[in-house]
């Protein structure tokens, strides 16, 4: 598991030999640094990088779930909307999180390329509604009613990760427009012309019948979550259900979906 390193009187280039250390993070605290370094990297291979006697190590904490490793919560911008966490200043527009151990915090490329995907989207047609399946803390939920999108509706298997999108929600006066579901796609009635899945491939593959059946005339469906080497599979599963694949991203190993239903 990677850990936290603390340099007190780092060297003038101890960015650049962190870095070619691997380290994930890396921030100034006070007259210091701190990194986050994976565990092949031992704590005395650190400081004989860097020319130091020792360096102070603690436990990192992990975010989105434990896929992202940074120094602390930051903002971060994803195309035209920019995702602030608490204790920095929001200017208007922006979306503000909560930190909470649920996924979704903007950090990880496949929340990057939902929200993308959103956005490109949603610039050409906006739809009245947007079903969010793996919400977690909400945020492509939250990000498609910040671009616009009348109504949303979240679904987590997590009641943890509700509460924390229901937080999310509040926090950003906008949960009159989300309505939150325990549970999957089988958990709600109804279709939408525009759903969202960002959870994993397994799941994708597992929930594409249902996920189908959710989407209105000619909807959009939205799959993230998809490593590189599972988008074949991933794609198979939906076009033998008769979905037309529109488009594709990638970016650090995951791939984003968009297809559309012909009917």
């Amino acid at each position: 598991m990677p850990y936290r390193v603390d340099i007190s009187a780092p060297p003038p280039d101890a960015i650049d030999r962190l870095v070619q250390l691997g380290a994930l993070d890396i921030e100034p605290v006070g007259d210091g640094l701190a990194a986050i370094v994976p565990d092949a990297v031992t704590p005395g291979a650190v400081a004989a990088a860097l020319g130091v006697d020792r360096v102070a190590v603690s436990a990192a904490v992990a975010r989105d779930s434990g896929s992202v490793w940074l120094l602390g919560p930051r903002a971060v911008q994803i195309g035209g909307l920019l995702i602030v966490p608490p204790g920095i200043a929001a200017p208007p527009g922006a979306l503000r999180l909560n930190d909470s151990a649920a996924f979704g915090t903007g950090h990880h490329p496949t929340t990057a390329l939902c929200v993308e995907a959103l956005e490109e989207i949603l610039s050409v047609e906006c739809p009245d509604s947007v079903l969010d399946v793996g919400t977690g803390t909400g945020i492509l939920a939250l990000a498609a009613l910040q671009l616009g999108v009348p109504r949303a509706v979240g679904l987590d298997i997590d009641p943890e990760a509700l509460k924390a999108a229901s937080r999310n929600a509040r926090w950003n006066g906008l949960a009159d427009r989300l309505s939150l579901v325990l549970g999957g796609p089988e958990a709600v009635q109804g279709q939408w012309p525009l759903v969202v899945a960002n959870v994993l491939a397994a799941p994708l593959i597992e929930m594409a019948p249902l996920l189908v059946r959710r989407l209105q005339r000619h909807g959009r469906l939205i799959l993230s979550g998809i490593p590189s080497t599972l988008e074949s599979e991933v794609r198979h599963a939906y076009r033998h259900l008769g979905m037309q694949h529109i488009a594709s991203q990638s970016r650090a190993g995951w791939v984003m979906l968009v297809c559309q239903s012909p009917w």
